[in-house]
């Protein structure tokens, strides 16, 4: 496979982009081919960073294409309902991830297209954000510290490939 300089490949050491190696956690269910909703996997595959939310209390926007995450910013992820795997607004019924949150985990948030069209049990929210702590998993997203996360933010093109082996 050959790769594009702006491409996110993630490895043992960590996620390579641009010459450099950012430390990084995966999900709590390693890295597997058959990701399902719930199972703190990472998925295998190539995905396309598709968007980007920031918190606009909290820092400047990392780039042009980056949107400002409100009150009210939510994520579907209740599978089967018809906006499974996509933003949502509150008031919303159905299952959901809180994207506007205390914790400093979502000031940056990159979106992959994983599951893109909502197959159903397919798994959503497969995110780049900030970490928890060295060594902490993730419910399936790829985490970084800080200073890292907003480098990326920063750097990382619209529509870059996530590259993610076993």
């Amino acid at each position: 496979m050959i790769h594009s300089p702006a491409d996110l490949v993630l490895t043992r050491r960590g996620l390579r982009v641009l010459g450099r190696y950012l430390p990084c956690s995966i999900g709590r269910g390693g890295i597997r081919r058959d990701k399902r909703e719930g199972d703190g996997a990472t998925p295998v595959g190539e995905h396309r960073i598709t968007g980007m939310f920031y918190r606009p209390d909290r820092l400047a926007a990392p780039q042009p294409w980056a949107e400002p995450i409100l009150p009210g910013d939510l994520w579907s992820d209740a599978s089967g309902d018809p906006a499974y795997n996509s933003h949502v607004r509150a008031p919303y019924p159905a299952s959901h991830e809180v994207l506007r949150r205390a914790d400093p985990l979502y000031d940056i948030v990159l979106v992959t297209d994983w599951n893109e069209g909502g197959s159903p049990g397919a798994g959503s929210a497969i995110f780049l954000h900030q970490r928890r702590r060295p060594g902490y998993p993730t419910e399936g997203c790829v985490a970084f510290a800080r200073p890292d996360l907003i480098w990326l933010a920063h750097h990382v093109p619209y529509g870059a490939r996530l590259i993610v082996r076993r």
